[in-house]
Parts: structure tokens; C-alpha cells; sequence
């Protein structure tokens, strides 16, 4: 089932929104004394001796630059706060949606599991998969075309035994037409099952691990993938 999780707003999060107000307010409080300090010295100088109006208006033009600052900072608070809401929003819309991230383990559920490798040429590859426990499960040899593909599993041994659901680990080793070795990389498809929200960015989980929607490389419609066969 999947599941949404969300915290309140942190002590430290609130701590920083009280320190804001605060300031806020002593600024306001400080501006209103310091205008009128200003007036009354004004006038009340002696003429004969008037005072530096030099450096008043320095420090008024300084008030005024720490009160432009302080709304800034309210602004730019408030468009981080937009970002996270639409963070959160998107990694909703993922919740129950079939991925592709980086990895090697997949979950082999109802007698399938699904891996991706991508390779940058020709090559005869020898396909490797174990179970949790690093017992062997099937092993078999291909041919694999330049770019990603994905790799289907039915769940059934080299012997033809058929394994039992569970988690496996897939891993592919290749040699090229002068048999040297080539470069593979492997992605596994799985649905996201939850998204923590509560997490900065959020989370999603996926094959029992978590990751950002920064490592989300694919959203896959199941069916539409062409697929090689394990057995």
C-alpha cells in the first residue's frame, strides 16, 4: 500500500520564523526611536553650531538599506518555501508509478524482475543473477546492441527451476568483437511504493531504498519497454 509520510514544522523551523519576527520588529522599533531622536536634535540644535547632518543621514540611509535586506530575506524565504511545496507535489505524482534509477538489485515479484544495462557498442554479454543470499540463480550469455535495453527475468534458473520472489542481483560482464572488455551500466525498474515528505528534498522509495527525484532517470509505462527474456 503506498503510504505518504509528513513531520509538523521542526523546532529549528520555528525557532528561525520567531527570530525573524523578532527582528523585524526590533528594526521597526530601532527606525521609529532613531527618526525621532533625529527630529527632536533638529529641532532643538543651536543655530549658531548646527549639527553634522551628514552623519544622520548616513545612518538613516543605513536603516533603510538593513530594512530592504530584511524584506528580501522575507521574499527569498518565501520562494524557498514555494520551491519545497512544489517539490512535494511533484513527488507525489510518482507514488505508484514504475521507475528506472541506478542499481543492480531488483525485485522479482509475481515471476518477474526487470533490469536496464546500456552499453556504447557491439558486444557478447554474459548475464549474472543471484539471489539475496549470492546463490547463483541464472546465468546466460547474449548478444547486446549499442545503447539501453532492458533485461526480463521470468524467475527461472538456468536449470529451469523456478525461483521464488525475492530480491536479485543482476550483473553483466561483455567482451567486444577483438574481445576486450566493454562498459556496463545497469538500472533497475521498480514502482515507487511511498514518498517521505519529511525529508529535505523528499524522498521516494523505491525497491526498498530511498531516493531524490534527482535520481529518478526514467518514469516507464508498464508494457512499453521492448525487453530481452531470461531464460
Amino acid at each position: 500500500m503506498s503510504t505518504i509520510t509528513s513531520t509538523p514544522l521542526t523546532a529549528s523551523q520555528a525557532t528561525a520564523a520567531a527570530s525573524a519576527t523578532s527582528n523585524d520588529q526590533m528594526i521597526a522599533s530601532n527606525f521609529t526611536t532613531f527618526l525621532q531622536l533625529l527630529t527632536t536634535q533638529l529641532q532643538n540644535q543651536n543655530p549658531l553650531d548646527p549639527l553634522d547632518t551628514n552623519q544622520f543621514t548616513q545612518q538613516l540611509v543605513q536603516f533603510a538599506q538593513v530594512e530592504q535586506q530584511m524584506k528580501s530575506n522575507d521574499q527569498l524565504s518565501s520562494l524557498v518555501s514555494m520551491e519545497k511545496s512544489s517539490q512535494q507535489t511533484t513527488a507525489l505524482a510518482y507514488v505508484g508509478a514504475t521507475v528506472v534509477v541506478d542499481g543492480a538489485t531488483a525485485t522479482l515479484a509475481n515471476g518477474t524482475g526487470t533490469w536496464s544495462f546500456s552499453t556504447t557498442k557491439p558486444a557478447t554479454a554474459t548475464v549474472t543473477i543471484k539471489d539475496s543470499k549470492g546463490q547463483l540463480a541464472y546465468s546466460g550469455t547474449m548478444n547486446i546492441n549499442p545503447g539501453q535495453q532492458d533485461f526480463t527475468w521470468d524467475g527461472k534458473g538456468t536449470n529451469g527451476t523456478q525461483w521464488p520472489d525475492g530480491n536479485y542481483t543482476m550483473s553483466v560482464t561483455a567482451l567486444d568483437a577483438n574481445k576486450q572488455s566493454v562498459a556496463i551500466s545497469t538500472e533497475v525498474q521498480a514502482q515507487v511504493t511511498s514518498v517521505d515528505l519529511s525529508q529535505d528534498p523528499p524522498t521516494l522509495a523505491v525497491n526498498g531504498s530511498n531516493y531524490t527525484l534527482s535520481q529518478i532517470k526514467r518514469i516507464v509505462m508498464p508494457g512499453s519497454s521492448t525487453t530481452n527474456s531470461g531464460t
